[in-house]
């Protein structure tokens, strides 16, 4: 029983057994007791409360005449299963006082649709979900390895001490040493913070860059959750087009206050923003002000040729913004990522985090670490991006040999691939019927300012699925597809 529930008051006029009885009553009112489970025995009451056991027999007593408690022989005291069901009753006939829909302020994203998810979608026969990963590629023997050694000496202080608004230095400098240098970024500790995920950095630079009356331009389709989190900082938010070499770089950007880019891999059609545009695009926003944010999200899994330098890599200025994550490779589950940036906007978003969360957890920052330290990191790393090329691969082509249009050739990386349907196809008609098929794809009109765009874009996730049940899926897929636009097209026939 916890000790909060039953609190004596030794100065009140009110005798002692009856706070104690009023107390139990309540607490069966209001569930915290149920019949199922023996009540406190009086020698625990009294023990807990200071009291004697003559004032809480007196309690019971009085509750077992009234038929709150029934006494069972050799076994104890229990709550009277129909006076249970009638307190709980009373209980819920009582009318709110506040009208929660009134007082809740509504978000300025209110109009934007919601990525729907599946948390479930591991018991679909054929989950082609993005943003999920293989979890029998996870490295679970290293990983619990490094979560036991992150609790003994030496690690066990940054891994359990409140660090207020610190990173660990530890897994800062394994981000310096290990992982940025592959993509050509040079950072000093004071430029990297540890975030909860990408999506964090992508929330506190909102946080501290944005408000009405600015803007911020995106690609489109672009990312439908930095969409939201910029929105709902209350600035306005542009679109600019994307094409096979990535976003068309606007003729300027002097009223652009935050330029936000996902260059390596664009989210969501995979396309890689070329070198040429990356260049212009540093060069305009130098010549503007503007601050150019890079959410490097899946470099890593590029499967022909060799990834193009980062955009923070690019700029001599210093002052891009790099957001890097370990969802896609390691867990979305773990939530975490980190962001480099110039070191008074770095102490800034510090301490808007540490008002938010605090920091990161402690104990999975210096567990991350000691991965990345072993070297087991970058082993799993190679493992599993040889593993997705083969699921790529086969990707592209259950998807020419199933789906009934000419397929364009694939972007050479990523863990999806953009699907360009007829222009019949709709999009949310195929998810829902793809789904009772067992059969998990993403729309791609969510992804558009103007949804109808879109409507004949979807997404295939292939990470998360196994390999040998792509084929299979994206048969049954292939004929889900040509039941669905051989209604779309059944007005025309006739």
């Amino acid at each position: 029983m916890p000790r909060t529930l039953i609190e004596i008051d030794r100065t009140s006029d009110e005798p002692l057994y009856q706070q104690v009885r009023r107390a139990i009553e309540h607490g069966i009112a209001v569930g915290t007791f149920d019949p199922v489970h023996r009540l406190p025995s009086s020698r625990e009451l009294s023990e807990q409360l200071h009291v004697s056991r003559n004032t809480i027999n007196l309690a019971y007593q009085e509750l077992i005449a009234e038929g709150f408690v029934d006494s069972q022989e050799r076994r104890g005291l229990f709550v009277n299963a129909e006076m249970r069901q009638h307190c709980t009753a009373q209980e819920h006939d009582t009318v709110p006082r506040i009208d929660w829909s009134s007082r809740i302020r509504r978000p300025l994203d209110s109009g934007v649709p919601h990525i729907r998810k599946r948390t479930n979608w591991h018991e679909y026969d054929y989950p082609f979900v993005a943003g999920q990963v293989d979890v029998s590629a996870f490295p679970s023997r290293s990983w619990s390895r490094c979560l036991r050694d992150a609790l003994f000496h030496p690690h066990v202080y940054h891994s359990l001490q409140d660090g207020v608004d610190a990173d660990d230095p530890m897994l800062v400098e394994m981000i310096r040493r290990h992982l940025l240098p592959s993509r050509g970024i040079e950072a000093e500790p004071e430029e990297i913070l540890v975030t909860v995920g990408s999506q964090q950095g992508l929330d506190l630079l909102s946080r501290v860059l944005l408000g009405p009356g600015q803007t911020v331009t995106t690609e489109d389709p672009g990312y439908l959750d930095a969409r939201h989190i910029f929105l709902r900082s209350g600035a306005t938010v542009r679109g600019a087009s994307v094409d096979g070499s990535g976003m068309r770089p606007p003729k300027s950007l002097r009223d652009t206050d935050l330029l936000y880019v996902t260059p390596s891999h664009h989210h969501p059609t995979n396309v890689t923003l070329g070198i040429g545009r990356r260049h212009e695009l540093l060069q305009r926003a130098a010549e503007s002000g503007t601050v150019v944010v890079e959410d490097d999200y899946d470099s890593e899994f590029r499967y022909q040729g060799r990834p193009t330098p980062a955009l923070k890599a690019l700029d001599s200025s210093g002052d891009a913004v790099y957001l890097g994550t370990f969802s896609k490779f390691l867990s979305p589950g773990l939530r975490l990522g980190y962001l480099v940036g110039p070191p008074p906007l770095v102490r800034e978003l510090r301490e808007v985090r540490r008002y938010v969360c605090r920091h990161p957890s402690g104990h999975l920052q210096r567990a991350l670490a000691l991965l990345i330290d072993s070297g087991e990191y970058l082993r799993s790393l190679r493992r599993y991006r040889s593993r997705l090329m083969h699921k790529w691969e086969a990707a592209c082509a259950g998807a020419a040999e199933h789906l009934p249009w000419q397929q364009q050739a694939f972007p050479p990386g990523g863990v999806s691939l953009w699907m360009t349907g007829p222009t019949e196809l709709d999009c949310q008609r195929l998810v829902d019927r793809a789904e009772k098929h067992g059969i998990l794809v993403e729309p791609g009109d969510l992804f558009f300012m103007d949804p109808g765009r879109g409507r004949n874009h979807f997404r295939i996730g292939f990470a998360a699925i196994s390999r040998r049940r792509i084929d299979e899926g994206l048969r049954l897929l292939g004929e889900v597809v040509d039941e669905e636009l051989a209604e779309a097209r059944e007005p025309d026939a006739g």
